[in-house]
């Protein structure tokens, strides 16, 4: 899957979560939680590229006042308000649920809690998705309607997710109990073998004569989920519909996508009243043509909800470009892979100032780290073309430990909540940095440190100004 110019590879880090209580470090102790905490107007929670501090909060007095300073000043400024946020977090792969299901129900109960709920100790993961049959990091390949050599099934009579239903679906439902309202996303890997061109898992195309019975699929597939107690809020067609060298994967042209979509997939879904979104491409920002053909296209464009993008090609600021093209369409960030081992530090500077950051300043609704869990052999994945060294953002091995990804997406899930929208603040070169205003009235300012000097600045907000410093490569969430 991950095979494109990713130049970016994270390490396995620490086993104990640092919003935990008793946060375990690098040299082995622990750091106790705050027992006399300061009067503060802004509350900081940092991590360092060294590890010695991961998701902690500070206990520092961080007060506005009407002093001014010379140090570089980030304002934020709430009454200039951009996208609506969905959420933050993970795919939730195959081997991601087998390895969680796999872990004692006690273990696996508190790791599912502190993931996803919103309590103090956890880091409040939004927004998930999943493959819909296997993905290259699923331990086998499958769909959910394979028939005999020279058999179809254009009706979805044999249609089953009888797969799913031993891992996945299990753990997507302890997932729902502790976070009802969680947004869920699907993405196939690859149509069932015998709509393709190849009749085969990897590669191939889908023949238009099996455009209605595609449609028929997805349909079947969010109406099984949703007996099973599971919303999917949205579907992409096709993961990296321009890579068909993965296990499984399909090719799917921007013309092919906007075909499947006119024909078939919108009327389908709009005549059987499925109102999960309809989300194009999937696929790296070098390609903002392949989105923006579809969009041009008005007999498909009126189906879909927006477009979702990954990284390893391209810049992030082709996101505003298909936004601002298509201001009416929503702009979606749904993978980033972890190549294992990594380098802690520079991954950390890298992933949140150029997805939690970019990725957001450019219109995205949410952002997604690709797999949320695999072994300490990168396992498990398809073979001949899964990817072998995708590091989740955590390992259990069996115990878990916690890795750089983790912290990305906890310095914004924890804080930046579903609702709430994106408020403008000042650009800085070496602070990459954007603000959010959630529903309660609560301001979150993400702030990467890209330098390699300890940098101190002010922020500014409603006429007033708190001075704080943020040490060499570190992030820092701040909220009040």
């Amino acid at each position: 899957m991950k095979l494109l110019n990713c130049c970016i590879v994270l390490s396995i880090v620490l086993a104990s979560c640092a919003c935990k209580k008793a946060v375990k470090n690098t040299d082995g102790g622990t750091t106790p939680p705050i027992t006399n905490p300061v009067a503060s107007d802004v509350a900081l929670w940092l991590t360092k590229g060294d590890r010695s501090v991961l998701l902690q909060k500070q206990n520092v007095a961080l007060n506005f006042t009407a002093t001014n300073n010379s140090s570089t000043t980030i304002e934020v400024d709430d009454t200039q308000t951009y996208q609506s946020i969905d959420g933050f977090g993970y795919t939730l792969t195959g081997g991601s649920a087998t390895l969680i299901n796999e872990l004692p129900s006690v273990e696996k109960d508190a790791l599912i809690k502190e993931l996803f709920s919103t309590e103090e100790n956890a880091i409040g993961v939004s927004y998930i998705r999943v493959s819909i049959g296997a993905s290259d990091l699923s331990a086998k390949v499958f769909t959910y309607n394979e028939r005999p050599a020279g058999q179809t099934d254009v009706n979805m009579e044999h249609f089953s997710i009888a797969e799913e239903m031993t891992d996945l679906v299990p753990v997507l439902k302890k997932i729902l109990a502790v976070n009802p309202n969680i947004k869920i996303l699907g993405s196939p890997w690859t149509p069932p073998t015998w709509m393709k061109t190849n009749n085969a898992y990897k590669g191939g195309s889908l023949k238009p004569e099996y455009y209605q019975a595609y449609a028929k699929y997805f349909i079947k597939y969010i109406e099984a989920m949703k007996t099973q107690g599971i919303t999917i809020d949205a579907i992409t067609i096709q993961n990296e519909p321009l890579h068909p060298g993965n296990t499984p994967s399909l090719l799917m042209e921007a013309k092919d996508q906007a075909n499947f979509i006119k024909t078939a997939l919108g009327p389908a879904f709009q005549q059987a009243g499925i109102k999960t979104k309809i989300i194009l491409y999937d696929h790296n920002a070098d390609r903002p043509d392949y989105p923006m053909t579809i969009l041009a296209d008005a007999d498909a464009s009126k189906y879909v909800d927006g477009s979702a993008f990954h990284l390893y090609a391209g810049n992030i600021s082709a996101l505003s470009q298909v936004r601002n093209a298509y201001p009416d369409k929503h702009i979606y960030f749904t993978e980033q892979w972890v190549g294992g081992p990594g380098n802690f530090a520079e991954d950390l500077k890298w992933h949140v100032s150029t997805l939690i950051v970019g990725a957001t300043r450019n219109w995205s609704r949410n952002v997604l780290e690709w797999n949320l869990a695999a072994d300490a052999n990168y396992n498990p994945h398809t073979p001949d073309g899964g990817c072998t060294n995708c590091l989740g953002a955590i390992t259990i091995a069996p115990a878990v430990t916690r890795n750089v990804a983790y912290y990305v997406i906890g310095h914004a899930s924890k804080f930046v909540r579903p609702g709430s929208v994106r408020i403008n603040s000042t650009l800085s070169s070496t602070l990459s940095n954007v603000a959010f205003k959630n529903v309660d009235g609560k301001k979150v300012l993400i702030v990467m440190n890209t330098s390699n000097a300890d940098q101190v600045f002010n922020i500014k907000n409603n006429g007033k100004m708190v001075t704080t410093t943020l040490p060499a490569g570190a992030a820092g969430t701040y909220v009040w």
